[in-house]
């Protein structure tokens, strides 16, 4: 199976694997920042590059296997984007001040894993895409 033209959930995956690109970086360098301190912190630096990775492959190389691997990691994606949300919003209101309005602008990025499952949830409507 090849690809013949650049449709729009080729162009999709093409974004969103970019995207994860980004987010993987921001995200490890906010977690490097927190010295790692809880081990789901590592749950996106290291599946953000495996979505990358899965996802530019698929740009090029349309096989059925990878199909289904990167819909598999984007329902993971996700998962782990809702995960994030609850833990960064558990963070904030563990601050002095609970959830206050100054410990959503100094503590954890509430809004970034929702970014990751938004990311995936682009991935999901490129995979589901139908052309008719």
């Amino acid at each position: 199976m090849n690809w013949h033209i650049w449709s729009i959930d080729r162009t999709l995956i093409l974004f969103v694997s970019l995207a994860f690109l980004a987010l993987g970086i921001q995200v490890t360098m906010f977690h490097y920042r927190q010295n790692f301190h809880h081990k789901s912190m590592w749950v996106p630096v290291i599946s953000a590059p495996i979505f990358f990775i899965t996802g530019m492959i698929l740009t090029w190389y349309n096989a059925d296997w990878l199909h289904s691997l990167f819909l598999v990691l984007m329902w993971l994606g996700v998962l782990f984007g809702l995960v994030g949300f609850y833990f960064h919003f558990r963070g904030v209101g563990v601050r002095v001040g609970g959830w206050a309005l100054r410990n959503f602008l100094i503590g954890p990025p509430i809004m970034l894993p929702l970014l990751f499952s938004a990311m995936s949830v682009l991935g999901l409507i490129a995979m589901y895409w139908e052309v008719r």
